[in-house]
């Protein structure tokens, strides 16, 4: 079993920058991938990027490309989400989950943490 722990959120300034982390620990031989959601209030949680631990493969969504960098460091078992030049739509609770693979299927990933919420004010 997988668990995660997220940190790194606040309040920003559009504009400004955050950097997210996403610690794992427990029986992560069985996660290849690690994957960052989002979920703002009334709204569906949707995918922002994804990282293979062993390639370092990455896959981001759209409108995160160019703003946001998703990176891992395999022996500290932790991903992170560096997030610049952010706007207020990128305001939600941001959720990092692990799968198999990488992919932007959010009923991939079997394992979530307990969210991290960011604020970006305009």
């Amino acid at each position: 079993q997988v668990q995660l722990v997220e940190s790194g959120g606040g309040l920003v300034q559009a504009g400004g920058s955050l950097r997210l982390s996403c610690t794992a620990s427990g029986r992560t031989s069985n996660s290849g991938a690690m994957g960052w959601f989002r979920q703002a209030p009334g709204k569906e949680r949707e995918f922002v990027a994804a990282i293979k631990w062993s390639l370092g493969y990455t896959l981001y969504t759209d409108s995160v490309k160019g703003r946001f960098t998703i990176s891992r460091d395999n022996a500290k078992n932790t991903v992170y989400l560096q997030m610049n030049s952010l706007k207020p739509e990128d305001t939600a609770v941001y959720y990092c989950a692990a799968s198999r693979t990488v992919t932007s299927t959010l009923a991939a990933y079997n394992t979530w943490g307990r969210g991290t919420q960011v604020t970006v004010s305009s």
